[in-house]
């Protein structure tokens, strides 16, 4: 099982690898050093501790990976792609690098970051 971010990433197979390493890019810029393997998958928080105030994840799946928010239904979406989850959470599936707009990422991280005081 990896232990690192970085681990995580290089295990994933093509095209998941890909969106992935831009993923991490996109959440490092907005939360740096605060990434981790929790639970089997990458994790930022806010907290002194990994889960302590998590803010997004990153999970791959056979064919697309998870970009999640936990408190992603609090987050204003005027793009309508983010879909709700358990709790708070909500999240997209991508599929393909063309899946990941750079800009709408950054601001639905900016703005998940500031419900816990972030930012």
């Amino acid at each position: 099982m990896p232990t690192t971010v970085s681990d995580y990433v290089t295990t994933l197979p093509e095209p998941q690898r890909r969106i992935a390493e831009q993923l991490v890019r996109l959440v490092d810029a907005e939360l740096p050093g605060t990434g981790v393997v929790w639970h089997g998958h990458p994790v930022w928080s806010l907290g002194s501790a990994p889960g302590r105030s998590p803010v997004c994840l990153i999970k791959a799946r056979s064919t697309y990976v998870t970009f999640s928010l936990w408190r992603g239904q609090e987050v204003d979406d005027p793009s309508g792609r983010l879909t709700a989850g358990a709790r708070a959470m909500a999240g997209v599936k991508l599929r393909s690098l063309d899946d990941v707009d750079a800009d709408l990422f950054t601001g639905w991280l900016r703005q998940a970051a500031a419900l816990d005081g972030g930012r």
